[in-house]
């Protein structure tokens, strides 16, 4: 007989189960419903020039350093102000958001999930063309490629990081007599803040880096990028709306190595999640290891930095579908995709007629104002970018391993414009096979049919990046080879699909090598990156002896 004591005090969980489906892509047809709702938006969305504060804890600030995000392809044409945070004003945040978190994190989870619901429900229809039009217009994207990154993306990794959350709180450890002890946990936030610093390419990274931290019961600093402040400030607006408590997500627009210096000196930092280049991700874990010795807790660091991702076709491919799957990996929003195929081996036996099916191809495709629906793709965001991706066409033009096949020319008169360029190496080392461009310029290497094993080492031992990648093949032996071969070459691997595309719930994303940490987001063990579980042990039983009882036997 037991002599029971106190009862559990754990709060139970009472969240209502559902399930999700990935947000529906609208096709935005000609006098469709959406195709007029998205030109008033932008219509609207062009006409001004939006003022947009730093938000610290629900207060606006402004400083003197005034900055504006203009349109790429007009980049006359200033569409929003901002402002960068000094020094003290980015130490303010950090205590707003520490001070936050712990109040935040003590929000039941199932009334965190009603505010995610509730955010999802206003990007897909009150504030999904606001959404858009800012990302067309600040980014230079397209309506089919705003669509699924500020609409669909955007709206799939609120919902569908609910969702994981949800299922993780299904788990509960083993309880092997529930009547003497009963074992739980629980998902807290980390003690501290997280800073998250976006990128401009994908406004639904934004959201991710920032807002899934905050769904753990963490507090954030957000460093939106200076080139999607406007579709990034619409997101921080949603979410305020959906109900999201000041001070847990602060809006802290700062010059980069200002808001790197400020975050990594703070005893307090908990974690960087970060989307951008290597240099800088770089910069930020030497600045977290120099100052080891002063945190609270060892800062998480999760990036993700880019690729140089390749399409590997065997002599088995379709032509068709390795021309048509290349083109739009390469070319679409300018390669500027994390994911975009950037150097290509291609067989000589196909060589012939998929060099054709690229120029023809190359040659239809239409670059200018995204508010032209008939536009292809249009500029690239700024002018570092275009310095740095028409260096690498001026390379291709001096060489003599080199050849122009499409492209090679541009122009920044009036927008970054440069236009989707294919070029012939004949060195597979050459720093335009290996070198992360980050636009629109497409190498490939054509090999003899004979030397494909020797071609595919080439892929994983000829770049430091390892993010995404593709084959292209009917012959079922040699894709289980590859399968093999590139196990480590990417991150997310395709076979016969382009190396572009992900779905948050379908394909999570990330790379290894300088490509990442890859913990994978869009997928269910991404969360647990940003909670620090407590195992609780409760016992109902006291315990009378402190003897065991094979001791007196």
């Amino acid at each position: 007989s037991y002599t029971r004591g106190l009862g559990s005090v754990l709060p139970s969980i009472q969240i209502q189960d559902f399930q999700v489906v990935n947000e529906p892509i609208l096709n935005y047809r000609k006098d469709s419903q959406e195709r007029k709702a998205l030109q008033l938006a932008l219509k609207t969305t062009a006409s001004t020039c939006e003022e947009i504060p730093i938000v610290i804890g629900g207060k606006e600030y402004k400083t003197s350093s005034v900055q504006h995000q203009v349109m790429p392809h007009d980049h006359q044409h200033k569409l929003a102000r901002f402002y960068y945070a000094d020094k003290k004003l980015i130490e303010k945040a950090i205590k707003t958001a520490v001070e936050a978190q712990p109040k935040w994190d003590r929000v039941p989870i199932e009334d965190r999930l009603k505010i995610w619901e509730r955010a999802a429900d206003l990007m897909a229809t009150k504030y999904r063309q606001e959404l858009n039009a800012s990302t067309m217009l600040g980014q230079s994207k397209t309506a089919i490629q705003a669509e699924i990154d500020s609409a669909a993306e955007l709206i799939d990794f609120i919902r569908l990081n609910a969702y994981f959350l949800k299922e993780c709180t299904k788990y509960q450890p083993i309880s092997e007599d529930i009547k003497v002890t009963k074992n739980s946990m629980r998902y807290r936030g980390i003690d501290g803040f997280v800073a998250a610093v976006s990128p401009f390419n994908f406004t639904a990274i934004g959201g991710n880096l920032s807002y899934t931290p905050a769904l753990m019961g963490n507090g954030v600093l957000w460093k939106p990028s200076d080139t999607a402040m406007l579709s990034n400030w619409r997101i921080f607006n949603i979410m305020r709306e959906a109900g999201l408590p000041d001070g847990v997500v602060n809006f802290v627009p700062a010059d980069g190595p200002v808001f790197g210096d400020t975050i990594t000196a703070s005893p307090h930092l908990a974690g960087i999640n970060f989307t951008g280049s290597v240099p800088t991700f770089n910069r930020l874990w030497k600045q977290v290891g120099n100052n080891i010795d002063k945190y609270v807790n060892f800062p998480r660091l999760i990036g993700e930095c880019g690729g140089k991702n390749f399409h590997f076709v065997h002599k088995s491919a379709d032509v068709e579908s390795v021309v048509t799957s290349t083109i739009r990996s390469a070319f679409e929003y300018c390669g500027q995709k994390c994911s975009a195929c950037s150097r290509m081996y291609v067989p000589e036996s196909l060589w012939p007629q998929i060099k054709e099916g690229l120029q023809s191809e190359a040659e239809k495709l239409k670059i200018g104002d995204v508010q032209d629906f008939s536009s292809f793709s249009s500029a690239v965001i700024d002018d570092k970018a275009f310095k740095r991706i028409t260096s690498y066409i001026e390379h291709a033009k001096k060489s003599p391993n080199l050849e122009i096949l499409a492209g090679g020319t541009y122009s920044d008169s009036k927008g970054y414009f440069v236009n989707p360029t294919i070029v012939v190496s004949k060195d597979p080392l050459d720093r335009i096979m290996t070198e992360e461009i980050f636009g629109p310029v497409l190498t490939i290497y054509v090999y003899k049919d004979s030397d494909l094993q020797e071609t595919m080492k080439l892929v994983h031992t000829s770049t430091k990046f390892a993010l995404t990648g593709a084959v292209f093949g009917q012959d079922e032996e040699f894709v289980k080879c590859a399968l093999q071969e590139f196990k480590m070459a990417a991150g997310n691997f395709y076979i016969n699909d382009k190396s572009t595309g992900s779905v948050v719930g379908q394909q999570p994303f990330g790379g290894g090598r300088m490509s990442g940490t890859n913990d994978k987001a869009g997928g269910p063990h991404y969360i647990l990156r940003w909670t620090s579980p407590q195992s609780i042990k409760e016992t109902f039983v006291p315990l009378r002896d402190v003897n065991y009882p094979y001791m007196s036997e």
